[in-house]
């Protein structure tokens, strides 16, 4: 199996938008089994802003609010559900334990993890890895595939 990399550089958030649409053509695919994305960053990196275009983009039609304190917010579409984790409040990867973790990751679901190192040992693999890092003149966007799944969805994006 090939493992795709492609660098993506992003100037606006116009751009960042249209990189989570071209994402969002191919994720219905290899969601049938369920996909899990690992979104790396510092603090304001872009993470979370990603992750509102790519849920958008999948057809959820209301507000898509920061998972911070809850952990995990839930989006169900008409054939799949999504589960945008931001992991950054943690305290003990045990604590995902007591919220059922391993129920998240299943068939037709996307599981997007935003700071995934701290649910290490706990979390299923990611089948793509996306580093974002700011750049003098925005984000360079790395993104890395784990699985044939990761390969698909990088299939649709150009970079």
């Amino acid at each position: 199996m090939t493992k795709r990399e492609k660098t993506v550089v992003v100037n606006t958030e116009e751009d960042t938008k249209a990189l989570a649409q071209e994402l969002a053509r191919t994720v219905g695919l290899p969601a049938r089994q369920g996909v899990v994305i690992y979104l790396e960053g510092d603090l304001g990196a872009g993470k979370t802003t990603f992750s509102r275009y790519l849920i958008q983009a999948l057809g959820h039609a209301g507000k898509v609010k920061s998972p911070t304190y809850t952990l995990v917010e839930p989006y169900e579409l008409a054939e799949l559900n999504i589960y945008h984790f931001d992991l950054y409040r943690l305290a003990d990867p045990e604590e995902l334990e007591f919220m059922g973790i391993r129920d998240y990751f299943r068939a037709n679901t996307l599981c997007l993890v935003e700071w995934p190192e701290r649910g290490e040992g706990l979390l299923a693999a990611a089948d793509l890895l996306i580093s974002i890092q700011l750049t003098d003149s925005g984000r360079c966007f790395s993104l890395r595939a784990q699985s044939e799944s990761g390969d698909e969805l990088l299939a649709s994006v150009s970079g």
